[in-house]
This record gives C-alpha cells, sequence and structure tokens, in this order.
C-alpha cells in the first residue's frame, strides 16, 4: 500500500507560509531591521517554552527555525532558556535583554509569553516581536499561530484505523484551551472515522508551572492508566512530558502518537521509534523561519498569522513504514486531509 503522499507532511515550504502569513496580517517596515547579513549582525533570537531545549517536541522544532535562519542568513542568534517557577516580570527582563541587545526579530515560544511580549513590545517599536500559540496585539508584533486541531483530526484518524481494541488515548499537558483544540481534533478525527471507538482522555495538570509539559514521570503514569484500561494507541499534546507517554506505550508493547515534531525520528526516542506510529505536526519552525526572513528582507511581518493544513503548517508524519501496513489507513488520512482543505470537513477546537 502507498504511503501518505507528500502533503500530509510538514515541510519548512517558506513561500506558501509566507503568502498565507501575509493574507493573514500585514507587513511593518518601520522595525528598523536591515538586510546585512555579516557575521557581526543580530538576527532572530528566541525565549524557549517550558521544557525547553531538548523536549524533542515543541521547543525542538522553534530551535530549528533558528538554525535555518542562522545558516541562511549568516548573522549571530540567541536562544534563552526558561526557569522554574519563573513570573511574567522575569520573562518580560529576558525579552527586553534580548531587544536591548539587538536582537531582531525576538520571539516568544509559547502562550505564557503573551503579557510579557506585549508590554516589551511597547517599549521596543523598532523592533518585530513573535509570539507562538498566542495573539498579541501590537503595531511590531506578529502572533505566530496554528491549526493544530486539523493534525490532530489526522491523527485521530490513523488511530481509529490502528486500533484493535477499539479503545484508544489522549494526553494533554495542561488544561487549557490551546491543548484542548488538540484533543477536540483528535477525538472528532476518530469518531468520524470509527464510531464505535472509545476515547479515554486526561490532563496532566491545571497550569504549565505543576509541571504538564515538563514531566515525563507524569505523561508515563497517565498513559499506563490508559493502557490498563484497554487503549492500544495514546496521542500526547504535552512537550516534554509527551517521552513518558511514548517509553509507555513501547514497553506494552502499543502505539503511541507524538506530536509537533516528527518523533520517529527524533534521536533521543530512537529506542522508542517502533511504537511512535506517527506524530501531528507543527511547523513551528517553519512560522519562525518565516518570521525571521521577512524581518532580514526589510517587510516583517505583523499581525496574527495562521498556519494550517492548506499552506503544510501543521499535518501528519508518515516516517513509520508500519502506517502503509495498516488497512486503509494511509487512504484514509490522505481523503481526510483533503475534505479538511476543501472545506468539506470543518474541525472542531472544542
Amino acid at each position: 500500500m502507498r504511503r501518505i503522499a507528500s502533503l500530509t507532511r510538514v515541510a519548512v515550504g517558506v513561500a506558501s507560509l509566507a503568502l498565507a502569513a501575509t493574507a493573514c496580517g500585514g507587513t511593518s517596515n518601520d522595525s528598523g531591521s536591515s538586510s546585512d547579513s555579516s557575521k557581526d549582525a543580530k538576527g532572530l533570537a528566541i525565549a524557549y517554552d517550558v521544557g525547553g531545549k531538548g523536549d524533542q517536541s515543541f521547543n525542538d522544532a522553534a530551535f530549528s527555525g533558528l538554525e535555518k535562519a542562522k545558516k541562511e542568513f549568516g548573522y549571530k542568534t540567541a536562544d534563552i532558556e526558561p526557569t522554574d517557577g519563573e513570573t511574567d516580570a522575569d520573562k518580560e527582563q529576558r525579552l527586553s535583554s534580548l531587544a536591548k541587545q539587538g536582537y531582531n526579530p525576538v520571539v516568544g515560544i509559547g502562550f505564557a509569553y503573551g503579557p510579557a511580549l506585549e508590554a516589551v513590545a511597547k517599549k521596543y517599536p523598532k523592533t518585530t516581536f513573535g509570539i507562538v500559540d498566542s495573539v498579541v496585539a501590537g503595531k511590531n508584533v506578529a502572533s505566530l499561530v496554528f491549526s493544530e486541531q486539523e493534525a490532530s483530526y489526522l491523527a485521530g484518524v490513523a488511530a481509529a484505523k490502528a486500533t484493535k481494541s477499539n479503545t484508544v488515548g489522549f494526553v494533554g499537558g495542561v488544561d487549557v484551551p490551546l491543548i484542548h483544540k488538540f484533543e477536540a481534533g483528535y477525538t472528532q478525527g476518530v469518531k468520524d472515522t470509527k464510531p464505535s471507538v472509545k476515547v479515554l482522555s486526561q490532563y496532566l495538570t491545571q497550569t504549565a508551572e505543576e509541571g504538564g509539559f515538563s514531566s515525563p514521570d507524569k505523561g508515563k503514569a497517565a498513559a499506563e492508566g490508559q493502557l490498563e484500561k484497554g487503549a492500544d494507541v495514546i496521542y500526547a499534546a504535552a512537550g516534554l512530558s509527551g517521552q513518558g507517554v511514548i517509553e509507555a506505550a513501547s514497553k506494552a508493547g502499543k502505539y503511541a502518537i507524538g506530536v509537533d515534531s516528527d518523533q520517529y525520528k527524533q534521536g533521543a526516542l530512537a529506542k522508542y521509534k517502533d511504537a511512535i506510529l506517527t506524530s501531528a505536526l507543527k511547523d513551528v519552525g517553519g512560522a519562525v523561519y518565516t518570521l525571521a526572513k521577512s524581518v532580514h528582507d526589510g517587510k516583517p511581518l505583523t499581525g496574527t498569522q495562521t498556519f494550517d493544513l492548506k499552506v503544510n503548517g501543521v499535518g501528519l508524519a508518515d516516517s513509520n513504514p508500519k502506517m502503509a501496513e495498516i488497512p486503509g489507513l494511509t487512504d484514509a488520512v490522505a481523503k481526510a486531509k483533503a475534505a479538511i482543505v476543501d472545506g468539506t470537513i470543518k474541525v472542531k477546537t472544542e
């Protein structure tokens, strides 16, 4: 059986991303940016979300965008880790420091940067700021948001086709509206594909400060509980905590579905890769790079930039050859993607 067409995968398709972004927002020419690509120039800086670099997921996806920009534009970059128990004031200080040093753009990776970024952007009007997963008003701010529910729908289709027990699971890192989008799309995809399948759902914490996105042990415990209840495919939208879900599924001989990055390809997860059926992709790296390129070109993007299936801003990985061995899975995912893109399927966010 053929593998999923490349349209179901996320590629950094800069031209498509930039086109969609421009359609959703605007550009700002007063950022003071320069096309100077000398080694002394400073460009993209990112401030990581909880879990930091090495999560094999959300933050690492952002880092890939920084690395691409650094290589292409030849300028200095910066990536800064979060601290445990930090406040909005700590985030504000971090973003201010990066802007003051001359980095442009400065991007907060994660919705938690919202209040801090709104305050800092006003203080540095000639710097372009970006924020992932949140909408922040500001003439020099680009809000990089994704249709996570669409990729999650495809993950649900895959889970429904792969399950043998007719029970699948969802593990969300933190009980917040953003992660509700992942659950809603996933559940809809499962039920539209096979209504008889039961979906078990659990959130690890109520707040990020409690470790919902940064505790593999919590993810592992939640997955073990769902496995005991008969789940044989578990989708984790939990950042670093998702590694625990993947480990538990692997040890039980069941499937996990990764998130944000193609976790089948992550070196740190290599010993579990056979259990990673697929991953719901979110091209954070592509979005971050697109913003950096717009600033480098002197036409920085601003406003709300939405990355969806139409521009391959989200998608479903097909790296694991086991996907092609499951009857009907490949065709079902391709058909679902086409229906979402043409509007036949409307994916829920709640």
